[in-house]
């Protein structure tokens, strides 16, 4: 529901949403919204730099890197009293498409738990990724195509295969270009990049191609002759995900905490009060009273599931 004055965490449509009168937020989330939802999705914005206090009566508000996506931040609200920090979407792991993570110490904490259940262990990012290029080394002439969201999970997937030196030209289905150019226009280097287009489907063997998940259902799919599909997401840790999604290589690769990342920012942040919301906060909100931390489940409406 559109507001006077909103304070947006990162881009993702859940929590950024066109029509508010007047945005703070980082200047790369404003960009984003902006590539997104237009010039004039809000009446007015107000960029805020990392660390800088802006100070609203008798209240200080603070953004902190939250290593989620490019530009996503963590917002701590403090008076003489007290200090809330709301996390938005975040994860601790490293991740050389965007800010690294920060952590704020705080009275308060409002946490996400899209992954919080100690089942949710998520390996490490960079030896998922190498899952691709040995399925190379067996099948060079075929096409792989990586299901990933076209804000922030297909820029960190690209650069994690740019990381590991794979150099070749990586295709993208049309809704990933711009946001993949404005990434590289913040310096992030994500090699060549060409869009699939009207390209044949010979052009696309021995290569890899990053589609939104919603494209590997889609006609637009039907163009490439038997492709190997891939899927990057935390939830590809549960293998029945994957298989109805018929995904033949899935990459357990997370733009969110997992069990161990949440419970220890709880420990190092020296919180007095966890609110959890956004995924399983029961179990969460359990850990954390076993702790004697005071928690409850903070049920917010209009919630879409990421990953």
């Amino acid at each position: 529901m559109p507001v006077e004055n909103a304070i947006i965490t990162h881009g993702h449509a859940d929590h950024a949403r066109a029509g508010h009168q007047n945005v703070l937020a980082t200047q790369n989330t404003i960009d984003i919204m902006k590539i997104r939802y237009g010039h004039k999705c809000a009446n007015s914005f107000q960029p805020l730099e990392y660390h800088k206090p802006l100070k609203v009566k008798d209240i200080t508000i603070t953004f902190y890197p939250a290593g989620h996506i490019l530009g996503s931040a963590q917002i701590l609200i403090e008076n003489t009293h007290n200090r809330l920090l709301i996390t938005g979407d975040y994860k601790t792991s490293s991740d050389s498409s965007c800010q690294s993570f920060e952590l704020v110490e705080c009275d308060q904490l409002i946490t996400e738990a899209t992954f919080g259940l100690p089942v949710f262990q998520h390996p490490k990012p960079e030896n998922e990724i190498k899952k691709i290029i040995t399925a190379f080394e067996r099948s060079e002439k075929k096409t792989y195509i990586i299901g990933a969201y076209a804000l922030g999970k297909s820029q960190r997937v690209i650069k994690l295969l740019r990381d590991i030196g794979y150099n070749d030209t990586i295709f993208l289905h049309g809704s990933q270009v711009k946001i993949c150019d404005y990434y590289a226009s913040q310096g992030i280097d994500l090699g060549k990049l060409e869009p699939v287009s009207h390209k044949k489907n010979k052009d696309f063997e021995g290569k890899i191609v990053i589609a939104p998940p919603s494209a590997l259902k889609d006609k637009w799919s039907r163009r490439f002759s038997e492709p190997v599909i891939c899927y990057a997401s935390g939830w590809m840790s549960i293998k029945q995900r994957a298989k109805q999604s018929l995904v033949e290589i899935p990459l357990i690769i997370s733009d969110h905490c997992d069990w161990n990342e949440l419970t220890a920012t709880i420990k190092k942040c020296k919180t007095k009060t966890v609110w959890v919301t956004h995924g399983r906060e029961d179990a969460l909100v359990y850990w954390c009273r076993k702790q004697d931390i005071d928690a409850k489940p903070l049920y917010m409406q209009g919630r879409e599931e990421e990953q």
